[in-house]
């Protein structure tokens, strides 16, 4: 691999820790940035400084918002007794979009995954059986990604949220395996939700 300027470097660098972001894809942003010259990159710097500074987590969801409550949350259209339970921001956007979704979110913040040390207790699953008390849940629906992550988040959340009156659902098949909710197409993912289907309670 070339060796470049120590400052070139850091960028690339920079770039390369972002997911999704190999060390070819890094190079060719790096190289990009600077030949695009100071205005863009002092653009991207000011845009990269405002969402930081802008955004935090919903204080009731913990999707991102621009203040303490998210627009989902602080819209009283909702359907305030449906919580639809997802890993990440990004799932919300997803699902938004079809259209079909009419309740609120829950944000984990990832999924259980115990090769990477990242159990229940590290993720925001206190805070949902809580709301599920304090909010008056009737129904929660598992939105987490097809994978064996995601799988393994749902199956404990089943099992945890087996209380009287509250209903347990969960996507229907259709959505890959293997994949995650934000890659899904607005039809595929709007069918799984309107075809959601009650989680069977082990014994």
């Amino acid at each position: 691999m070339p060796e470049y300027a120590p400052p070139l470097q850091e960028l690339i660098d920079a770039f390369g820790r972002l997911p999704g972001i190999g060390p070819k894809s890094a190079q060719r942003i790096a190289f990009h940035l600077l030949a695009a010259g100071e205005v863009e990159a002092q653009h991207l710097a000011d845009a990269i400084r405002q969402a930081s500074e802008r955004m935090s987590f919903c204080q009731r969801c913990f999707n991102l918002a621009e203040g303490p409550e998210c627009p989902i949350c602080a819209n009283p259209a909702r359907d305030a007794t449906v919580l639809c339970v997802v890993e990440e921001p990004r799932d919300v956007v997803a699902i938004e979009r079809t259209r079909e979704f009419k309740g609120r979110y829950h944000v984990l913040g990832g999924a259980i995954d115990h090769l990477k040390g990242i159990g229940p207790e590290r993720l925001r699953i206190a805070e949902l059986v809580r709301r599920i008390g304090d909010e008056g849940i009737r129904e929660v629906i598992l939105a987490t990604n097809p994978n064996i992550e995601g799988e393994m988040t749902a199956l404990f959340l089943s099992k945890l949220l087996d209380l009287p009156d509250l209903t347990v659902t969960k996507l229907s098949s259709g959505l890959p395996v293997g994949g995650d909710l934000e890659y899904a197409d607005e039809m595929t993912l709007g069918r799984a939700l309107e075809g959601r289907r009650a989680v069977e309670r082990s014994a």
